[in-house]
């Protein structure tokens, strides 16, 4: 006797309704996480809200567009990280849905959903989810481009062009990777006969001038930036580096694979092994799609993140060039196209459970390390320091103490950019290496004053040699404790800091 789910009928009836449930749901799910567990944002997300309060056209993590969408996010909340987190999983969200129009396109709706449900399984759009940035803003903007993308070559349509290019314009205004991306669209395009006759017209060149208006700023700086200002130019390879750059292209591919473990997992629990007999399982059916889109989704599921990887191994990168959720994108719909018109689903129980198993795993090991790693190991959390409590404390202070508003913070990077984001919003000021932070200079900070902050290892609060030696006239004071969201075995949190009185005082 064959048994339907009303899962199943869903997809068949009201797929479009299925993708934003369990899309919101992930997305509610993160938020739910992020509202309990996290006392302060990840580095990164600190570092880069520092770098959009002050509106760069340019910094050495790339294009802009991120960074300042950021700060908006979060004055829009009222100075609050929530309205970051929610531009966050509302970027993720979006990223399914244009996923699914993608598919629809490509597969059939049905099918469609399944590639959305596959991809929710990958574990680069996991905890990664909630640290806004280029990587994660590029998502949405990758498959809006690979959507229309499809629309020109693959359906003739003539009037997307227009589209594309503000695709393709905000996505250089976003990601450091999106050169590589744009080269790999039109690779594809001059690969085909259909991309070929989508080029011969004048259609293209109208495009290409407004990406280049769109992404002109940014041109514009980037042709002017010293070479060490650039993305990539720090880790430029040397001969001798070449055999370690391989094994660490290696690793970052191991760990592409390594994050589709999920889609490996339920497309094995769905093979004939472990199908009941003489059990008539239900069905997802798809009219053929044609030759073109089976190129179209294996080319862009493969090619990005063997390049991806390869750029990051090159360059010594710690993450896959563009992030991993860029690269990844396609990997649901490439497996939904290679199994075929028609695909059974066995034990519908076992894969709805298993499911919702993988796509929760992440937040999982979120709680976990952050309420029993503290008690188990010597590392520290990133997100359980008291951001809040600090950057409270630290304004107060300078301005009890000079009676102006604290406008720069410097010393231990991680611990200024959490201040940066209290009252006021201080500058972040990284005085190890200036050049990172051009809006503010050592001698700028000395005229504008401000609080240098270092971790203190002892109760005499004297700072490590590097800032002393950059702040010779520094007067610590007593240092200051915090409470980590769990201080485990690691004790409470002591911060040195001193006060750089403004120039008059």
């Amino acid at each position: 006797m064959r048994f339907t789910s009303l899962a199943i009928e869903l997809i068949r009836a009201r797929p479009r309704l299925v993708v934003w449930i369990v899309a919101l749901a992930q997305a509610a799910l993160w938020l739910t996480v992020a509202l309990l567990f996290y006392r302060s944002p990840p580095p990164n997300l600190a570092i880069a809200l520092a770098y959009g309060r002050e509106y760069q056209v340019g910094t050495e993590f790339g294009p802009p567009l991120a960074f300042w969408l950021g700060d908006i996010a979060y004055r829009a909340a009222g100075n609050h990280i929530f309205g970051v987190y929610l531009l966050a999983v509302l970027c993720s969200v979006a990223a399914f849905w244009i996923l699914f129009l993608l598919g629809r396109a490509l597969v059939g709706g049905q099918h469609a959903v399944l590639a959305v449900l596959l991809t929710m399984t990958v574990t680069a759009f996991g905890a990664q989810t909630l640290e806004f940035g280029p990587a994660v803003l590029a998502r949405p903007l990758w498959a809006l481009l690979l959507l229309h993308s499809w629309e020109l070559i693959g359906q003739q349509r003539r009037n997307v062009w227009f589209a594309w290019s503000i695709d393709a314009g905000l996505l250089l205004l976003t990601s450091p990777a999106a050169a590589m991306l744009l080269l790999l669209v039109a690779g594809f395009a001059l690969a085909t006969d259909e991309g070929r006759r989508m080029l011969r017209s004048l259609d293209p060149l109208f495009a290409l001038l407004v990406v280049v208006a769109l992404a002109l700023p940014y041109l514009v700086w980037l042709m002017r930036a010293e070479p060490m200002s650039l993305y990539w130019s720090q880790h430029w390879p040397t001969l001798s580096d070449l055999g370690a750059r391989a094994r660490h292209w290696g690793w970052l591919l191991g760990w592409l694979l390594f994050a589709l473990v999920g889609i490996v997992i339920l497309v094995v629990f769905n093979s004939r092994l472990f199908a009941r007999e003489g059990e008539d399982p239900p069905s997802l059916f798809r009219p053929p799609a044609e030759p073109l889109a089976y190129n179209f989704v294996y080319f862009f599921a493969i090619v990005p993140p063997l390049l991806a990887s390869l750029i990051a191994g090159l360059f010594g990168l710690d993450r896959v060039f563009g992030g991993a959720g860029v690269a990844l994108l396609m990997s649901g719909l490439a497996v939904v196209v290679t199994s075929g018109d028609l695909i059974r689903l066995q034990r519908q129980r076992m894969l709805r459970a298993i499911w919702a198993a993988i796509v929760a795993a992440p937040t999982l090991v979120v709680i976990a390390g952050t309420l029993f790693l503290p008690w188990t190991s010597a590392g520290e959390v990133a997100t359980t320091l008291p951001a809040r409590a600090m950057a409270q404390f630290f304004t107060d202070s300078f301005s009890r103490r000079t009676s102006h508003q604290l406008e720069a913070v410097a010393g231990d990077t991680e611990i200024a950019s959490l201040i940066a984001l209290g009252p006021g919003r201080p500058h972040l000021f990284v005085d190890a290496s200036p050049q990172r932070t051009p809006w503010m200079t050592a001698a700028k900070f000395n005229e504008v004053g401000g609080v240098v902050v270092w971790r203190a290892s002892d109760t005499s609060g004297a700072p490590p040699p590097d800032i002393a030696q950059r702040f010779p006239n520094l007067v610590p004071e007593v240092p200051r404790s915090f409470d980590r969201l769990v201080n485990g075995r690691q004790g409470v949190l002591r911060i040195g800091w001193a006060i750089v009185r403004p120039k008059g005082q």
